[in-house]
């Protein structure tokens, strides 16, 4: 079957186009703040431009019709060309002087992980910051659900991209159609946004401000436009909601669906959700003790900033509002398993993802029982039904594979010469899509000081922990090009 380069090419137009048309809603601030507009101007317009250029060359094609392998392509191909013009903004307005550190940046961004380079954040104009925290949240739902919202008006099939795109182990329909399917999760996604704007400026925040975080906390990003990230802002109440927002992000947007239905059995019959939130509260308690013996604040602090930081870590944003490499090497290898494991499957994080472990726990536990009785037919169970033995091999490979990649990644980094409690920190937090780590690349340093080896292998973990794995790895097999 041979690749159908003309609608690939079309589509990766279309992007483009839209890429530069989101740097373009960055100008208001720009112009608000008496700032310069030209960087993103022009960034937008070159964008859109090649885009609109691509477009119109291929729009001329009488197969419409996008098949499982050109899904594989264009999605990998879209985040890379989002990210590769994702740094015009900052390359043309010269806050970012280097293509590497630009690149890792908008990686970064795109791949929602919240990694930074940058010494001091506040020192960049709000249109650059903003358009920083938008690079979030377009890859938050993935630019390509965002693009089967609106491509299917254009006769273009999309099945394969929501197949390629799709995160965990399976998606539950909410529409039979997906452009149906798109349209609604970008729905929910857009209003979360606004109700979590309205309830940060209640509490005190810039309308700035409280956009910029409720991007990138739907997101499961964790860029903040302040350096000290949350903890800019003293105020239990702010905390508190962001708290609730990224529990939210880190949850299954299918149950979201059933939750704005009313239908509020399907939430809690999901035993994926059960898993995330038991790991929340009892993590969360373990670590409120931890903190409280240590620090002897008030329980009431050590409680919000412990549950705080585990939140923002399982659901992978990776704000910050406190130290929390300070907190014990038992709590910092607490928060390496949370950044491995990431939070439901369907949402908005990283990571391996809650199914897949509690699945993986499931067949070890059964694995004892069927040598105790052989004959027995012992299916592993989640939320009350039996999954394939396919299905289980496909969990078993993908954490296998995750778990390869993250060691071949922690080898590199230690390889250029970092110490080996930031190599893993940084490898699981970029591969987790999460943002802060451990050791030198913890919560109140950044990545600034890394050699641009482990930048770009770095960039290139995010990008294979964004999409999967599979998404992009399948590209790399000689029968994906056999043929062609």
């Amino acid at each position: 079957m041979r690749l159908n380069y003309k609608v690939i090419f079309n589509l990766l137009g279309l992007l483009l186009i839209f890429n530069g048309l989101f740097m373009w809603l960055c100008l208001p601030f720009s112009m608000y703040y008496h700032e310069d507009v030209r960087p993103i101007f022009i960034s937008g317009a070159i964008t859109a431009g090649v885009g609109l250029f691509v477009w119109l060359v291929t729009r001329k094609t009488r197969n419409k019709e996008l098949k499982k392998r050109d899904g594989f392509l264009v999605v990998s191909l879209g985040w890379i060309l989002m990210s590769v013009f994702g740094t015009l903004p900052f390359l043309l307005s010269g806050h970012i002087d280097n293509f590497t550190d630009a690149f890792f940046e908008t990686v970064s961004g795109y791949t929602t992980t919240g990694a930074s380079i940058l010494n001091n954040i506040e020192a960049l104009p709000y249109g650059l910051l903003f358009w920083r925290s938008t690079t979030q949240w377009v890859g938050g739902m993935g630019i390509i659900v965002l693009a089967l919202a609106i491509l299917p008006t254009l006769g273009i099939g999309g099945m394969q991209l929501f197949a390629a795109e799709a995160s965990g182990v399976t998606h539950d329909k909410l529409k039979p159609k997906i452009k149906d399917t798109a349209s609604r999760l970008w729905s929910i996604y857009l209003g979360l946004t606004i109700l979590e704007t309205v309830i940060l400026m209640f509490g005190g925040m810039t309308f700035y401000d409280a956009l910029s975080h409720s991007f990138t906390t739907m997101a499961s990003g964790g860029f903040s436009p302040k350096n000290n990230s949350v903890a800019y802002y003293d105020s239990p109440f702010i905390q508190y909601t962001i708290i609730v927002f990224m529990i939210i992000a880190g949850t299954n947007f299918s149950l979201l669906y059933f939750f704005f239905k009313g239908k509020f059995k399907k939430i809690f019959a999901n035993e994926e959700f059960r898993v995330y939130i038991l790991i929340i509260v009892v993590v969360s308690l373990v670590t409120t003790v931890i903190v409280f013996s240590q620090t002897w604040n008030e329980f009431e602090k050590a409680f919000r900033d412990a549950l705080f930081q585990v939140v923002s870590i399982i659901s992978s944003t990776g704000f910050a509002t406190a130290d929390y490499t300070t907190w014990t090497s038992l709590v910092s290898f607490i928060f390496l398993l949370l950044m491995l494991s990431g939070a439901s499957a369907g949402s908005t994080s990283g990571g391996i993802k809650v199914i897949r472990f509690t699945l993986l726990l499931k067949n070890s536990f059964l694995a004892v029982k069927r040598q105790l009785h052989p004959s027995a037919v012992m299916p592993v169970r989640i939320s009350g039904r039996a999954v394939k033995e396919d299905t289980m091999f496909n969990v078993m490979a993908f954490v296998i594979l995750y778990l390869t990649i993250f060691v071949f990644g922690v080898f590199i980094l230690t390889f250029t010469g970092n110490d080996i409690v930031t190599s893993l920190g940084a490898v699981a937090t970029c591969q987790g899509n999460i943002g802060p780590g451990l050791g030198t690349v913890g919560p109140v340093n950044n990545f600034a000081h890394l050699n641009d080896i482990s930048k770009w292998t770095l960039s290139i973990v995010m990008i294979l922990g964004r999409l999967e794995l599979f998404t992009i790895l399948v590209l790399l097999t000689p029968n994906y090009w056999r043929g062609l």
